[in-house]
């Protein structure tokens, strides 16, 4: 399978956008636009290689302060969102 690219505007968090960049059902790379460059460059070198799942089982509902999101969050978001545009793809 060819790599796939997701572009995300995210909400309430510092980071406005993410790139990610999937490979069949794992993550190939991501990039963010804003956000604190150390705590996404550690969150992106964790995840790389890891199945979509797994990322959203680990990051789903992890909050930012007191904000009702982060951008770890809006990750997780990014990605059941490309699995339900997959769910109802399919269904055509």
């Amino acid at each position: 399978m060819a790599l796939k690219s997701i572009q995300y505007k995210t909400q309430g968090t510092c980071c406005a956008m993410m790139n990610v960049i999937l490979n069949d059902n794992k993550i190939y790379d991501v990039e963010f636009l804003g956000g604190c460059p150390g705590n996404l460059e550690g969150i992106r070198k964790l995840i790389k290689g890891m199945e979509i799942d797994d990322v959203i089982e680990k990051l789903y509902g992890i909050r930012c302060g007191g904000k009702q999101t982060s951008c770890p969050d809006q990750l997780s978001r990014c990605l059941i969102s490309y699995k339900q545009e997959l769910s109802k793809e399919a269904l055509k």
